[in-house]
């Protein structure tokens, strides 16, 4: 390389690390070599270097948003027991997958008892929509009320629930899993409303429907939540052993066999 082509090169590196260009930085070597060796036109190595860049920013967005969205766990489809939680419909999931239930604005309802994999199911939802730049939003129940219910002491509800409204997908987990505050089921009832035919929630929850009405302090509400809830969604119910326990059960049946 010539006096004025490594200056050139010193230049374009420097630029790169300002612009923080570094997947292109990164590249710029091997690919500089390749022009050099007169195995790639100029055109061809600048053509290759934008698209190398233009992918790792799309890699980066979707690795931010499955940050982002405040999963418990990195738990995909691909890593659930089927044969193990037989009651889970394995192609009814996967079509779930493809997300047209966000387009639809439908919801999702997983009922079951703790351990049976709702939340595993729940999350595996969330980054598949994640992945496909759908802003997502998972929080725990009783965090969401909690921060609602401070949000409404602090007479900022109004912009909390904005907050949560501009997420496409939300999904509340563990909902009934702790006791409920006195008012939670109004709060909880404006989540629910300001989304309804909008934007899709996924709510998993130990508490059968028949017992909403004790769950909550007001069974009217907690009626008018469900009515929302439920008017299109596809309700998901688990029957099955724990499957965080799954190992120790099936050893114990192994030494029964033997």
């Amino acid at each position: 390389m010539q006096i004025n082509e490594h200056s050139t090169y010193q230049a374009l590196v420097q630029d790169l690390e300002y612009l923080n260009l570094l997947k292109l930085l990164e590249e710029l070597p091997g690919i500089m070599d390749k022009v050099n060796k007169r195995e790639i036109d100029t055109l061809g190595a600048i053509g290759y270097l934008i698209r190398q860049q233009a992918e790792h920013k799309k890699v980066s967005s979707v690795a931010n948003k499955i940050r982002t969205a405040g999963f418990p766990h990195l738990k995909e489809l691909k890593d659930f027991d089927f044969s193990f939680q037989s009651m889970v419909n394995k192609s009814q999931m996967y079509d779930l997958a493809t997300l047209a239930f966000i387009e639809r604005a439908e919801n999702i309802v997983f009922l079951g008892s703790p351990g049976v994999g709702k939340t595993h199911l729940a999350t595996a939802l969330g980054i598949e929509a994640a992945k496909k730049g759908i802003t997502t939003y998972f929080s725990k129940a009783n965090d969401l009320l909690a921060k609602l219910r401070q949000a409404r002491d602090e007479n900022r509800l109004e912009a909390s629930l904005k907050y949560y409204s501009r997420y496409k997908l939300l999904i509340i987990d563990e909902l009934g899993f702790l006791p409920i505050q006195k008012g939670d089921e109004k709060i909880l009832f404006q989540v629910i409303d300001r989304r309804y035919e909008k934007k899709s929630v996924i709510v998993t929850s130990n508490v059968q429907f028949s017992d909403w009405g004790d769950l909550f302090e007001d069974p009217t509400i907690a009626s008018a939540i469900l009515d929302r809830l439920l008017h299109h969604s596809h309700v998901v119910t688990i029957i099955g052993d724990s499957y965080r326990t799954k190992d120790l059960i099936r050893k114990e049946k192994d030494n029964l066999d033997e």
